[in-house]
This record gives C-alpha cells, structure tokens and sequence, in this order.
C-alpha cells in the first residue's frame, strides 16, 4: 500500500513541478479590466517577467521591464520565490525517485530509503508554500488595487497564470503530504533485521563442574 501512495505522490509532485514553469511563463498573470470601459482599444497584460499590449486587430508588442530594482517588491519577492519553487521541486524529485521502496535506486536500506523519502516531501511541501505564497501575493496587490477607488493608474484583473500556479501550488502541497504519511521513519512497528548469533547455553552448562566431579579429601568411611 505505501508503495501505491508513493507512486500517487510522486505523480503529484512532478505534475506540480510542471505547472510551476508553465505558471512562470504564462504572460496573464495579470489582465486589465474593461470595467467601466465602453470602448476597448487595447488590452494590457503582463506578467513577472514582462509587459504585453494587443489591441483589437490582434497585433500585440512586450517588452521586458527594464530594471531590476525600479520594480515593486511584491514582483522581486515573487519571482524569487517561483525560482526557489522550482529549484526544491527539482530536489523532490530527485529524493523521492531515490527513496521509494519500489525503486532499486539507493540499495535495499529501507531504513534510509525511507528518510530520503521524506526529505523528498519536504521537498515538494516547500514548493507549493513558496507557490501559494509568490501567486497569493501577487493577486493580493491585484484586487488591493483594484478595489481601491483613489488608485489612478490601470486596474488589472486576476489572470490564467495565477490560476495555473495555485494549482500547481496545490498538487505539489498534497503529493509532499502523502509522501511524508507514506514513509516509515523507523518506527517501533518495522523489522529490524539481526545478526545470526548462535546460543551458548550449552555451553556455559558444560563449564560449570558439577559436584560429582569434585575431589573428595575424605574416606568414605568418613561420612556416617
């Protein structure tokens, strides 16, 4: 049975690892809104990474944001955290295929191999928390902006990026999980397999004399 729940959880896992670069590369992350718009003539969109404008005959230009620093923190702490989602989903991945008991990767230490196994989850729950957090914050300061009647620049709405990462998010969270319920981390309850000792019981009995054998100093018209 935990062989079937590490096969779910490394499917999870690696299924959560792809969408994080897909949500990465998506350029809707964000989307501007065409409410209280009667006429639509563009369309901006933009995404960690860069800006996007279309208009309505379908010809679309971007451009990369030109320095690093003039951008908003949210944008430096997101990209940072979808770069550390992918490097520790690549560590889970690389964990969990040495650790499953399936797998002849790693010996036959089930003991280790289901240490590495749960390092491997810890892996795969770190990237879905760095995800849900990079993609949470990012749509926080979407609708903070967008609610917010003062605000002069361009509203924007939640994009199809972001909904690709939360589920990423999601999947990478729930294959850790059952990763670490799947992984024996030597419990009381596994066999822990002995060396072959033979018993010596006969042969401390053969070292002990018994009283027969003991000289007698006496006659044996000594004893009355």
């Amino acid at each position: 049975m935990n062989e079937i729940i590490e096969v779910i959880a490394l499917f999870l896992g690696f299924a959560g690892w792809i969408m994080v670069g897909i949500s990465l590369q998506d350029q809707y992350w964000k989307e501007s809104t065409t409410e209280g718009s009667v006429i639509t003539t563009s369309t901006i969109y933009e995404n960690l990474w860069m800006s996007c404008a279309s208009d309505s005959t379908g010809i679309y230009n971007c451009r990369d944001f030109p320095s690093l620093f003039a951008l908003p923190g949210y944008i430096q702490a997101s990209r940072a955290l979808m770069i550390a989602a992918i490097v520790f989903g690549t560590f889970g991945l690389v964990a969990t295929l040495v650790g499953m008991q399936c797998s002849k990767i790693g010996g036959e230490n089930y003991i280790l191999k289901g240490r590495i196994a749960g390092i491997g989850g810890m892996f795969f729950l770190l990237q879905g928390l760095c995800t849900m957090i990079a993609v949470s914050w990012y749509a926080a300061n979407i609708t903070q902006e967008f609610f917010d009647q003062f605000y002069p620049g361009t509203k924007y709405e939640i994009g199809e990026g972001l909904y690709i990462g939360w589920s990423s998010a999601t999947l990478a969270i729930c294959g850790g999980s059952c990763l670490m319920c799947a992984c024996k981390l030597k419990t009381s309850h596994e066999k822990i397999p002995y060396p072959y000792q033979p018993s010596t019981r006969g042969n401390l009995q053969s070292a002990v004399p018994t009283s027969q054998s003991v000289p007698s100093h006496y006659g044996r018209n000594a004893y009355v």
